[in-house]
Parts: structure tokens; sequence; C-alpha cells
């Protein structure tokens, strides 16, 4: 099983579907708790939130080129991704929905034939 902070390689539409929903879900949660922390002048707290809300920005954007692999796109196109909710919403969504190239192509092999999950 490959590292969830590998961009190399290509992801099924099931895995990055299921790394999407906890990652966004991870996203939301730390947000709520983040702009708790700052009405009540908690800063560690806020720090700490906000630390985990990139990391789980960035970790969402991995899998995100890791899907453009599949479909046949370059990294470049996640950028996109960057827009702020709820645009980038749709985005995330079109990954899960959009079919990947059939069989190898110039990102690595087809992960529907190498998938676990």
């Amino acid at each position: 099983m490959k590292s969830i902070l590998n961009t190399e390689g290509r992801i099924s539409r099931r895995k990055y579907l299921s790394l999407f929903i906890f990652f966004y879900f991870v996203n939301l949660i730390c947000l709520a708790k983040a702009f708790e922390a700052y009405q009540l002048e908690a800063w560690i707290s806020f720090y700490a939130f906000g630390t985990l809300l990139i990391g789980s920005i960035v970790l969402l954007l991995v899998q995100a080129i890791r899907r453009l692999h599949d479909i046949g796109l370059d990294w470049k196109y996640s950028l996109y991704l960057l827009i702020p909710p709820p645009v980038n919403f749709f985005g995330f969504v079109w990954l899960a929905w959009e079919k990947g190239e059939k069989g190898p192509n110039q990102y690595g092999p087809d992960p529907r034939k190498t998938d676990v999950v």
C-alpha cells in the first residue's frame, strides 16, 4: 500500500472517495473547532486546530493529484482545488465521479487492477 503522502501513481475512485470523505470531515471539524477557539481566545487550541486543518488540506490535495493522474491529467489542475469552499467541493466531487483511464498510463498502472480497498 502506497503512502498517502506520495503524489506519484494513480488512485481509484473508490479509494479516493473514502479518503475524501474522511479528510473533508476532518477539515470541517478542525475549521469549526478553530473558529470556536478563536472566539474563546484559546490561542493554543486555535493554532493546533489550524495546523491540523492545513495538514488535512495538504492530504486532500495529494489524493486529488493521484486521482488526476488516474484520469490522465497533470498535477497543475489540482491548483483549481485551492479555490475556497464551497466552489472547490464541486472539483473534489468531480474527481470522484470521473472515470479513470483504462490500463496503464504515463503515471502508472491501472489502480483498479492493484487496489485492495
